[in-house]
């Protein structure tokens, strides 16, 4: 999946994902107040941490939420179906990926040094599980989110990067959702 983040003239972001299955998306931001896109925090936070039930492994495996836009390509009869069993099937890790993004895209968009604690914190608010990532993984992570929010800031191209495939949200064969994927 290719995921481009592009410069909207009114001062938003548009993201633009073309899924293996040949269906290109628009994901419209709601981020104007901020420097950094919040969707980019997201594919950069759930790309570095090995999230695949966020908003972009589940995006890779069907999803569409409700504010995306079909740009070309015809979807099966079957896609709002399975969009929706999807989503439901990764329930709250869906709501652990927006906490982590969310996280992550404040300490970025406010130049402040990442706090390991502050992120475990984060984590612990939603997870029961312990938490998954070293502080060497996270630091990396913030590292990678501050060097795109330095290449979004410094141009008016487009950002693009492709998604990796090991990163796709899959219907849970049991109740156990899996938050990272290693």
């Amino acid at each position: 999946m290719r995921v481009e983040f592009q410069h909207d003239p009114r001062g938003e972001s548009l993201t633009r994902v073309t899924r293996s299955d040949g269906i290109v998306l628009l994901l419209p931001s709601y981020s104007r107040k901020w420097r950094v896109p919040h969707d980019l925090a997201h594919a950069v936070t759930e790309r570095e941490l090995g999230i695949g039930t966020g908003v972009f492994g589940c995006i890779a495996a069907g999803a569409v939420f409700d504010n995306m836009t079909v740009a070309s390509g015809r979807p099966k009869r079957t896609a709002k179906a399975h969009s929706s069993t999807l989503l439901k099937s990764v329930g709250r890790a869906l709501n652990i990926a927006e906490i982590m993004a969310g996280t992550f895209h404040h300490f970025v968009e406010h130049n402040e040094p990442i706090s390991t604690a502050a992120v475990r914190s984060a984590w612990g608010s939603m997870a029961e599980s312990a938490f998954p990532w070293t502080d060497a993984e996270v630091a990396a992570a913030y590292r990678a989110l501050r060097a795109l929010d330095e290449q979004w800031t410094s141009t008016r191209d487009p950002l693009a990067f492709d998604w990796p495939e090991r990163l796709r949200a899959d219907r849970p064969q049991s109740s156990r959702v899996p938050l990272a994927v290693r």
